[in-house]
């Protein structure tokens, strides 16, 4: 019997992909928003495609804090997640080169 392949829904552009092709956003119990690139971080999650359209689509209509239940925290902007995303290497998925 092969094996089940865990789906997410991505909170920008609302498509159903393997949750290895999505980036994890955590809002922690301290109100954090780190990227979340092992799955590991406690706290609610939401994830997002890697292109920045899907970030710019889930701020348009505030998914993120949906998502979270919660308002996103003032020094946690939107812009930091678009440059976190447009920092990672992007080949065929995310290698994520070790972390």
């Amino acid at each position: 019997m092969p094996k089940k392949i865990p789906m997410r829904q991505c909170v920008g552009c609302r498509e159903m992909k393997s949750k290895r092709e999505l980036i994890r956003v955590v809002r922690s119990p301290e109100g954090e928003v780190p990227l979340d690139f092992k799955g590991k971080k406690p706290g609610r999650g939401a994830y997002l495609c890697p292109a920045p359209d899907c970030l710019a689509r889930a701020k348009k209509s505030r998914a993120l804090e949906r998502a979270f239940s919660a308002p996103l925290p003032r020094r946690c902007s939107v812009l930091s997640i678009r440059l976190s995303l447009l920092h990672l290497p992007l080949q065929g998925g995310i290698d994520l080169l070790g972390q």
